[in-house]
């Protein structure tokens, strides 16, 4: 792979952004969204999430690779993250409690994430070695956690507005989720 390593992150975190590019995500991305730390938090334990998975891909699919048994890839790519997500959910429960009760059901949910899984698959599907793998990771970490923030700032503010009922709620949302996914299709240029 002859891609630099600021190029993977880059275009992890903005050409190619799971959530506003790729519509990977979509369940946190909406449900977690209203306020700016809970969106922040989340966007941290996805990151470490996506980190995990990462390390356990490049692992996973070393060994299967090794073994003749690449076919096995996918459902080990599951029980992996899974495992993760419980992990984390334990640690959350265990040193933040109101972290735990305001991300509520979409915690557990981490783990049915396509982007999580797309992560994985992604990376085995380019080649990446360990390295650049963790950099897609971190990138794609990042690219969800702006996401998250960019969308928690905006809902935030029109909280405050003054918007005529028709659009209030689940409409407005859509409505600025499909325009920030339209200003990051401005970035696309940025790729070769």
């Amino acid at each position: 792979m002859n891609e630099s390593l600021s190029t993977i992150f880059v275009n992890a975190c903005l050409i190619n952004n799971f959530v506003l590019a790729w519509f990977l995500g979509i369940c946190p991305f909406l449900g977690v969204s209203g306020k700016l730390d809970t969106a922040v938090r989340m966007g941290a334990a996805v990151t470490f999430v996506l980190v995990v998975t990462s390390l356990s891909a490049f692992g996973i699919q070393a060994l299967l690779t090794a073994i003749g048994a690449p076919y096995l890839s996918l459902i080990s790519f599951i029980a992996v993250i899974a495992a993760t997500v419980q992990l984390v959910e334990m640690f959350i429960k265990k040193f933040s409690p109101a972290l735990f009760r305001a991300l509520g059901i979409f915690l557990p949910l981490i783990s049915t994430n396509c982007a999580i899984l797309g992560l994985a698959l992604i990376q085995t599907n380019k080649g990446y070695g360990l390295v650049q793998g963790l950099v897609f990771a971190l990138g794609a970490g990042a690219g969800f956690t702006l996401a998250l923030v960019l969308m928690a700032g905006v809902r935030e503010r029109l909280d405050f507005a003054k918007v005529p009922d028709v659009v209030r709620g689940t409409a407005l949302t859509l409505a600025v989720a499909g325009l920030l996914s339209v200003a990051f299709m401005g970035f696309a240029g940025l790729g070769a």
